[in-house]
């Protein structure tokens, strides 16, 4: 019996101590991959970003100049897809200004070094640090995040995203998103705007220009209202676009005072300029804007009827939407 046992033993030892020792070699690589693309002032400067983050206003958030290495960051542009390589497909189902690359892994050697460093431990606990949100998961699908471009014409109205990732069961907590838009002028727009409170407020509370390698990471929660304004393009720049790399990162738990019902993206459209008051003379550029708010306003409604009526479409086709049809019916006679 002795005889039997011993060896088992001694199999499943050396199992175990291979796993282990592949897995502190794995770490040491991720290690000397993230200490490349980072800019080293990060993490020396942890307590001080921590600082900024924690006061921050209307929400925790934190802009962080020269996040990546720069020669990091010029091969993310570098690499960065062809938009008609992307996914055009906008919410209303039609192709848009907009183009999203989620495989991030494919697009080249940077984008796989970007993608092997953000899921090591460090960083993890890096982000942790800055932010006092421990336990950090990675998305591994990058879900809704990855490349990002935007076109003139395009915006992105304030809302609050979805809170639970969509096929585990996380809490989304943050956003990290870097940009790779050099001498990008404010006055061209794509500015990311953090909101008060979008249903009541005309102006946002803070304005972030998409500059080269500028990082900024915000809280997502339910009141973490942000988008960018309208990207409008002098013609001598028409060839420009906006573009971004989104990282969301997920907890299993988190306090209960910040814990909502799952929702998915929220969004507002834009309140009147302030201008537009009592005695004021309508602009051409007043009535174009008047315009596109009624348009915004128009295509929301368009997307809730048809999300709405997909609904009650499959509830229909199901056995509990035959049973709830027959229910309906003997209500309605029972009332006649």
């Amino acid at each position: 019996m002795p005889g039997i046992v011993f060896p088992h033993k001694l199999l499943r030892s050396p199992r175990r101590w291979h796993t282990a020792a592949h897995t502190s070699q794995r770490n040491a690589a991720l290690s000397h991959r993230f200490e490349k693309l980072l800019s080293a002032d990060v993490a020396r400067d942890t307590a001080g970003l921590r600082a900024r983050f924690a006061a921050a206003r209307p929400f925790r958030h934190v802009v962080i100049e020269n996040f990546l290495d720069g020669g990091f960051a010029q091969r993310l542009l570098d690499e960065f897809p062809a938009f008609e390589q992307g996914n055009r497909v906008g919410d209303d189902g039609r192709p848009g200004g907009k183009s999203t690359v989620e495989r991030m892994g494919a697009l080249g050697s940077g984008y796989r070094e970007l993608d092997s460093a953000i899921q090591s431990a460090e960083f993890l606990e890096l982000v942790g640090a800055i932010t006092g949100i421990d336990d950090l998961l990675y998305d591994p699908f990058y879900l809704g995040g990855g490349t990002h471009e935007n076109r003139a014409g395009q915006l992105l109205q304030a809302h609050i995203d979805f809170n639970y990732h969509p096929s585990e069961r996380w809490h989304r907590r943050l956003n990290l998103i870097v940009y790779l838009n050099h001498d990008w002028n404010e006055a061209w727009g794509g500015n990311l705007e953090l909101w008060r409170d979008p249903y009541e407020d005309a102006t946002p509370a803070a304005r972030i220009a998409p500059a080269f390698n500028r990082c900024v990471i915000f809280e997502t929660t339910e009141h973490s209202w942000h988008g960018f304004d309208t990207i409008t393009l002098p013609p001598e720049q028409a060839q420009r676009s906006r573009k971004s790399v989104a990282l969301y990162f997920y907890t299993r738990a988190r306090p209960a005072g910040e814990t909502a019902g799952k929702h998915s993206t929220h969004y507002v459209n834009r309140q009147l300029s302030e201008r537009f008051a009592p005695g004021h003379t309508l602009t051409a550029a007043d009535v174009a804007e008047l315009r596109e708010l009624i348009a915004h306003r128009d295509n929301r409604l368009q997307q809730l009827f048809a999300e709405n009526a997909n609904l009650l479409q499959a509830q229909e086709r199901g056995l509990s939407g035959k049973l709830l049809y027959l229910l309906k019916r003997l209500y309605v006679r029972y009332r006649r």
